[in-house]
């Protein structure tokens, strides 16, 4: 059986690779705010803002590319000068969303993790405490 050449079947990989961005990129959220769900501080929030711009960029910016609505911009496709402000500005959208959702998402996962806290000493220290002429205070 064969499709004419703009009609993907729906059982196509094409077909349902947005599907499949969507769904992780709700997924990935999801699972977000699971693990952050009941505690505080900047971990959480940054954890949780990079989880927002990674579904942003997953379930909206790359299906609309994948569906063929976006045009992506590349230097193969020809000079920037081609393309339209729209284009160039969903291409920032997509580049902020995507490497920033991974670098923001990456800094709250290791502040979560406690890669950033210094190991504090068991033992108190010890100051001895002394007058001026070098005698024990009583």
């Amino acid at each position: 059986m064969t499709f004419p050449p703009d009609v993907l079947p729906l059982a196509s990989i094409s077909a349902m690779r947005p599907v499949f961005m969507i769904i992780m990129g709700v997924f990935l959220l999801l699972t977000v705010w699971r693990i952050t769900r009941g505690t505080s501080g900047w971990a959480p929030r940054v954890l949780m803002a990079g989880a927002i711009l990674l579904a942003f960029g997953y379930a909206v910016v790359m299906p609309l590319y994948q569906g063929g609505i976006l045009i992506p911009v590349s230097p193969a496709g020809g000079a920037l000068f081609e393309h339209t402000a729209a284009d160039l500005g969903w291409h920032l959208v997509k580049m902020v969303s995507m490497n920033g959702g991974w670098l923001v998402f990456g800094l709250g996962l290791a502040m979560h993790a406690g890669l950033f806290e210094t190991e504090r000493s068991a033992a108190p220290i010890q100051v001895p405490v002394t007058s001026p002429s070098h005698e024990p205070v009583r």
